[in-house]
């Protein structure tokens, strides 16, 4: 019997950033088979920062990368960039970020990849559609109950 269901086999991970000015809320996501280490995490946090052009405040959840030494050596580095908010050990309804991964999850239940490679092209591609919904990605905050009224 062939394996069909490959969706624990990608990992993503997303930089959901915040309306300021005159900018709508945005979307970037990095995808890779297997998961993401310290490694990993650090250069999408450069990707990220090179994307959106001003200090990322970074919320992280108790994933044991997001603790690693390499990791809070980076960030304590670097504290013109990045900014670290942490969320108790279980928050998912305090991160705006999980919102974006429940609507690509629902996205791909049904999804039926041949290879790893093609589950990873559908995540990308379903975290792209719905970086093109503005208005849901700032919903997003409004549910974490955030507002996003008074940012620069």
């Amino acid at each position: 019997m062939r394996r069909r269901d490959k969706r624990r086999e990608v990992s993503s991970i997303a930089a959901l950033v915040a309306t300021y000015g005159r900018k709508p809320a945005r979307l970037y996501s990095r995808h890779q088979e297997g998961s993401f280490t310290s490694e990993d995490i650090i250069a999408a946090l450069r990707y990220f920062r090179r994307k959106v052009g001003r200090p990322l405040t970074i919320v992280w959840d108790g994933l044991n990368q997001h603790h690693s030494a390499k990791m809070l050596d980076f960030v304590a580095r670097h504290p013109e960039d990045f900014r670290l908010e942490r969320l108790p050990g279980y928050a998912p309804d305090l991160n705006p970020e999980e919102g974006c991964n429940g609507v690509v999850k629902a996205e791909l239940r049904n999804a039926t990849p041949d290879s790893v490679a093609e589950l990873r092209a559908q995540a990308r591609a379903s975290f792209v559609r719905l970086g093109h919904h503005h208005d849901v990605l700032a919903a997003f905050f409004h549910h974490a109950g955030l507002r996003l009224t008074g940012l620069p």
